[in-house]
């Protein structure tokens, strides 16, 4: 990639959590330390079942005494539902924030060109809303939520528009998942999915919801699974296909775009790879897993 593109991401959409509490109100509820977020730092963190299964993901940022959250399109009204179940007395309110639309930028001069250092989470008003560096890896570019009108600036800061496969490419490259297209509600694990190593977690805030059985699976080794991207030898395997390596299952298709893709691997498979001389199957494409850069297992 030798230019730099932005990217609609309609599938993403933003809401805002203000009020005095609004930090204290997040901080009981969610897997990062929430008193860590400020105009110049964003977060990447996740909403969980009290028995630690993932439920929601969610890009975190604060502007001018609001705290602004990214989250799926079709699933943010179930994220608004489930955050006002904790509300109880705090002060504060939820709403959507539709007034913002969400875009990526990507390519090798994504940060300079909204005027951040290219760093895990750097943040700043660009454009009448705000940019800020992937939270999670600054390869992943930039994020940027601007209000109407936003294609004039991106094209005024000297970047091209491009499809959103681009950029789902780019991601599935390095292995980072797109909410509950890589990870089923109710059911995924943070640590299968690299929220660790991607800055997800943080082991040293207080209780949230879940934090339990994600502290146990970190300390007793628990993890049997990890996201990995793929390469795709034949049709693109739809999300859940079961994965084989020779007759025994392996994993579970998840997203993919193009003939690269993200699968749910069990760890002892992706060792025997080599060993066996067998391929991942998915029906009848051949898989080519690779361990991202940042991964640790």
């Amino acid at each position: 990639m030798t230019k730099t593109h932005f990217v609609s991401l309609d599938h993403r959409a933003l809401l805002t959590i203000t009020g005095d509490d609004r930090k204290t109100f997040l901080q009981g509820l969610v897997s990062n330390d929430v008193t860590k977020v400020d105009p110049a730092h964003a977060l990447y963190g996740a909403f969980l079942t009290p028995q630690g299964k993932f439920l929601h993901e969610f890009f975190l940022a604060e502007q001018t005494d609001c705290l602004l959250l990214e989250t799926e399109t079709e699933r943010r009204a179930d994220f608004v539902k489930r955050l006002t179940m904790y509300k109880l007395r705090s002060k504060i309110s939820i709403a959507a924030a539709d007034h913002l639309r969400s875009f990526a930028i990507v390519g090798p001069d994504a940060a300079s060109a909204v005027g951040l250092a290219a760093e895990v989470g750097a943040a700043g008003p660009f454009a009448g809303g705000l940019a800020l560096v992937d939270p999670r890896l600054p390869e992943a570019g930039v994020r940027a939520w601007l209000p109407e009108g936003a294609e004039t600036a991106l094209a005024a800061a000297g970047l091209s528009p491009a499809d959103k496969s681009l950029w789902d490419a780019l991601r599935i490259s390095l292995g980072l998942p797109d909410g509950s297209r890589d990870m089923v509600p109710d059911k995924a694990i943070l640590l299968e999915n690299g929220f660790d190593e991607l800055h997800g977690v943080d082991w040293k805030k207080g209780c949230y919801l879940g934090q339990e059985l994600t502290a146990r699976t970190r300390y007793r080794g628990l993890i049997k699974k990890r996201l990995l991207p793929v390469d795709i030898a034949g049709p693109a395997p739809e999300s859940g296909t079961p994965i084989f390596l020779g007759e025994t299952e392996a994993g579970e298709m998840r997203s993919h775009s193009g003939s690269v893709g993200l699968a749910l691997i069990r760890i002892e498979a992706f060792d025997k790879l080599g060993e066996s001389g067998d391929n991942l199957q998915a029906g009848p494409s051949q898989l080519t897993p690779h361990k991202p850069a940042w991964a640790v297992f």
